[in-house]
This record gives C-alpha cells, structure tokens and sequence, in this order.
C-alpha cells in the first residue's frame, strides 16, 4: 500500500518560502543567484528597449507620412449625403409630423430650427471668412494663410433663407400651413460637386405622393442654388468656422395636408440612385399637419 503524503506544519511551508526567497547554501535568490538575475534583467531590459524603439518608430513615420487637413482615402464617399431638418429622424424614414393648430407640436419644430440655425447667427464672429468670394466660382486655395496655416470659408448669411430664416418668421410657418424645411449636403473634403463650369448647383424637390396636397413649393435662396463659392472644402482644421450652404424649402400645403417628398442635389458629380444608401445625393421625407 503506498504511504500517505506526510502533511508539513505551517511553520515547515514558511521556511520552505523562506528558503526560496533566499537560500544560503546555493546562495539563490528566488531560483537564481545573483548574477544570473543581472543578465536575465539586462536582457529584458534590451528587450523591451528594442521593442519600444521599434513601436516608437513606426508611430513617427505613421505620423510623418499622414496628412492632418485630408485623409489619405476617400474612395467610400463616392457622392455625399443630404439631410433635412426639422430632423425627425424614424427607424426606416424622415417624419416630420406636426400640428399647426397645437402650438406645443409646432413649437417644437420651430425650436429644431433655431437650433440648428444658431451658427448661422449674424451676430457669431467668425475670424477666417472671406467676404468677398465671387458668386458662381469655385473657391480654390492652393494656399494656406500665413501664420495661421488656416483657408478662409464664405460665409452663409441667414437672409439668403428669405422667410424661412427664422428672423422675419420664428414660427417657420408650422404654425399654418406653410412650413419650411431646410436642406443641407454633407461635407466631403476637396469635393467639387460639378466639373460643368455652366452647370448650376441646386437642390430639386419632387411630390413622390400625395401630389395634390402641395399647391406650391418655394425655394431660398433662388432656384435651390447652392453657390460654389462654398466648395471646395478643405477639412475642420483648415476650415473651422466653415458653414455649409443651405437651401429652404418653403411647401404651401392643402387639401389633407400631407405629402410625401424627394428632395436631391442636381450636378453632374452627385449621383442620388444608391439603393444601399438611400441618403446618398438625396433625402426622401414625409411632412404631415395634423391640424
């Protein structure tokens, strides 16, 4: 029969512990003398200051090489998006659902639009305009600022919004029957959005449904132009107090007061046929007065 393990006291483990943490006759600290811990430590040492170097290395030319005002790749944003507000946004599509009647439900959509429209603000001090941009051109810098490293931006003044500025009509008319809706195209850096010098850029809306519940539709500034003064933009850092070109769309519902719309952006560089994007070029949203 095989003999039972002897079981060792508690004061026989701690001098077993203690014996590896320092045993006199091998003259081991922990399994290895003293010269022995000297080479292992330097070799770690070498080690990791190989690999840190390394790690450092790869960072710096990462950086180096990277250039802080574009990225590198821009082959997923083939064409850019549209959005629209008052931004009520659903799961599958863009309801704007109010009732000109409740002052708390139009309110809240008048409330949307102020919001939005704050950096708009006249009154908003933006060092890097340029107030003088030509109309109708693009806005080409080869050139930073001096300085600064900085590209100057044209600004957006709210009175180009005509009535659905927010100023002259804080309701933006979802208090009756003639609400306005703004339209905006996302950013893509170096984007020209037409390469037809005579060709302008505009925002087109079309009644997808409910056509006899739209008597008239309005646009501001003029024909849904979007100036390219405002393209091409050069990023957020070179461009910080850019402002995006907004079209208003003002619609004088009746009948049931509903319809349901197609609002794209027209230039021979924005394609708006995705069906993996349904945003791409183009924004599709229903406007409904409850009344």
């Amino acid at each position: 029969m095989a003999t039972l393990k002897e079981k060792r006291t508690c004061g026989q483990r701690c001098e077993d512990f203690r014996r590896f943490v320092w045993n006199p006759d091998n003259g081991t600290l922990m399994g290895r003398t003293p010269e022995k811990w000297v080479y292992i430590s330097l070799y770690y040492a070498a080690f990791y200051a190989v690999m840190t170097s390394l790690f450092s290395l790869a960072i710096w030319v990462l950086m180096y090489t990277l250039d802080p005002y574009a990225p590198d790749y821009q082959d997923r944003l083939q064409s850019p998006g549209v959005m629209v507000w008052p931004d009520s946004y659903g799961e599958e599509e863009v309801e704007i659902t109010y009732n000109s009647s409740d002052r708390a439900s139009w309110s809240k959509m008048s409330t949307c639009l102020h919001n939005f429209l704050e950096p708009y603000n006249a009154s908003t001090l933006q060092e890097d305009y340029d107030h003088n941009c030509t109309k109708g051109k693009y806005f080409i810098q080869n050139h930073f600022t001096p300085h600064t490293h900085t590209k100057k931006s044209c600004s957006f003044p709210l009175s180009l919004l005509g009535p659905c500025s927010g100023v002259q009509d804080p309701t933006f008319g979802y208090n009756c029957t003639m609400p306005c809706v703004i339209i905006k195209m996302n950013r893509i850096i170096n984007f020209l959005p037409s390469l037809n010098s005579s060709q302008e850029i505009h925002v087109n809306c079309t009644v997808l449904d409910g056509k006899d519940n739209v008597k008239k539709i309005k646009y501001f500034p003029e024909m849904g132009i979007l100036d390219k003064s405002y393209f091409p933009y050069y990023g957020n850092l070179a461009q910080s107090g850019y402002q995006n070109p907004l079209v208003a769309v003002r619609l004088d519902l009746v009948g049931e007061q509903w319809a349901k719309l197609q609002c794209r952006v027209v230039a021979d560089q924005i394609s708006y046929q995705n069906v993996h994007d349904p945003y791409e070029g183009k924004v599709i949203f229903t406007i409904k007065n409850l009344k």
